[in-house]
């Protein structure tokens, strides 16, 4: 458990750099985008075939999936900040 939360502040760091931004908090919250894009890159990656049950996703493919995490968190945000001005 403590691995896994290691690997996704490291994880939500690194997609934080290659997206730079305005984004959602601090070190815990970076680490909830790491681990949260490393299950999004499982379940994607499992449903294509690209990995087992009990295979976790690849380090690349989990900053990957954070990134993408970050891209819909914008997304969302920024429509509703259309919508309310």
């Amino acid at each position: 458990m403590l691995w896994t939360l290691l690997v996704g502040l490291v994880v939500g760091a690194i997609a934080k750099m290659l997206m730079p931004g305005k984004d959602p908090g601090g070190f815990i919250i970076t680490m909830v985008i790491g681990v949260v894009g490393a299950m999004l890159a499982h379940f994607i990656g499992q449903g294509l075939g690209w990995y087992g049950e009990n295979e976790p996703a690849g380090f690349i493919a989990s900053i990957i999936g954070a990134v993408a995490l970050l891209a819909i968190y914008r997304a969302i945000t920024n429509h509703n900040k259309h919508i309310t001005h």
